[in-house]
């Protein structure tokens, strides 16, 4: 059985087509600029064939379109047909508190998807679209949704109410969702099993380090606080998000620069975190190389990373009262010693002591944990198209019943 997932953007799509049996992926890629004379479409065959194509590509029906003549094309033996691909998964980034688990997609679905729009302006109204079009292109093909804040909708509503006056979430829904759901979800699957456990009796903290970042407290398998909340710009700082701050300096900035809400919105998401900081870049291997070479402001901003992620898994081990294992994957957490290693740093009082030379070692996943340590540390590269293909295949299940 082959399930497309597909992961839809304003002038982008992006897809892998998993073989559910073996969970390989037979071919994935990507169309970008969506919308002009020179969409890129790029994709890769197995392991082995890089592919890199221009196209005009108009809207997200042509991108489609390419998608499905690649995967069915007979010289790549792939599919034969269309007919090869048994169901489609779709990230979907908020399910508001409509969704605690994936659903086959209906008219009913798609109208709470579009009510979820306000709640993310940039995702949902493109995750939507690209749900659209493959009803159109592939009618008899079933659609599921998968939402990045399903996983999270276990937390307690003390985890994730705000201060606010309490009208401010019965009228407008304004709580921590969490994001990265799936990704959490994963990690937090594989875990338990390297550790020889049942997930509902696994506790565990998840570190998700990329351009964006969460944390996340699971206790018992299950999401009970998130670092993100009710949009994906509140926590840790991130690549170009600012994180975690004092919300009575936006309103400040914005008298004193005379800020429009955009320009201010726009600030915070996309000229802030590691990029703000540094003044030049937010990808992790170019800061820590300046960092090397005296920057200061590369050595600040990591610093700040560092600082603020450390605080965060000292915090969520007391609301759990202790936890299995600290794991650490996505882009930074996967390939960045020195951030594992600095944000575990002199937490031995807690039960917590890092190998150095298999943090410095480490490719792949693994425990990097020393022999003492009383919380295992993990690496584990997470997997979220793999999560959607599996919830997807799952539901195929249930509708057959």
């Amino acid at each position: 059985m082959s399930i497309l997932v597909l992961n839809c953007g304003s002038s982008s799509l992006k897809y892998q087509l998993i073989n559910i049996s073996s969970g390989m992926c037979l071919t994935k890629g990507s169309v970008e600029k969506i919308g002009g004379n020179e969409a890129i479409f790029s994709y890769e065959i197995g392991k082995n064939e890089r592919f890199k194509e221009v196209y005009q590509i108009f809207d997200h029906t042509d991108a489609l379109t390419y998608v499905i003549k690649s995967i069915t094309n007979p010289d790549h033996n792939i599919l034969k047909s269309i007919d090869g691909i048994a169901a489609i998964g779709h990230r979907v980034v908020h399910g508001g508190e409509k969704f605690t688990e994936s659903v086959l997609i209906d008219d009913g679905v798609i109208s709470e998807i579009r009510e979820c729009m306000e709640l993310a302006p940039l995702h949902n109204p493109a995750n939507l679209q690209g749900i659209l079009v493959c009803m159109k292109l592939l009618p008899d093909v079933p659609n599921i949704a998968v939402f990045d804040t399903a996983f999270h909708q276990t937390m307690p509503d003390y985890a994730y109410i705000y201060a606010l006056p309490y009208v401010m979430y019965t009228r407008h829904k304004i709580r921590r969702y969490g994001f990265h759901g799936t990704s959490h979800r994963f990690v937090a699957e594989r875990a338990a099993k390297m550790l020889g456990k049942p997930l509902k009796n696994t506790s565990v903290i998840t570190c998700h380090l990329g351009n964006g970042s969460s944390i996340c407290a699971i206790k018992n398998g299950k999401s009970i606080d998130t670092s993100m909340g009710f949009t994906p710009l509140e926590g840790l700082i991130m690549g170009s998000r600012s994180g975690d701050l004092d919300p009575a300096i936006i309103l400040h900035i914005i008298s004193k620069e005379e800020l429009t809400v955009h320009e201010a919105n726009s600030m915070l998401n996309k000229h802030s975190g590691l990029l703000g900081i540094s003044g030049n870049t937010n990808d992790m291997r170019e800061l820590t190389e300046s960092m090397k070479k005296g920057d200061k402001r590369a050595q600040l901003a990591i610093s700040i990373l560092v600082y603020r992620l450390k605080k965060y898994i000292c915090g969520y081990l007391g609301a759990m009262g202790g936890a299995d294992a600290i794991i650490f994957t996505a882009g930074i957490g996967e390939n960045s010693a020195y951030v594992r290693e600095n944000s575990l740093s002199n937490l031995e009082f807690m039960g917590i002591k890092i190998d150095k030379r298999k943090n410095k070692s480490i490719t792949g996943e693994g425990f990097i944990s020393g022999n003492d340590s009383k919380i295992k540390i993990l690496v584990i590269s997470t997997n979220e198209e793999l999560v959607i293909a599996r919830d997807t295949a799952n539901m195929l299940k249930k509708r057959k019943k």
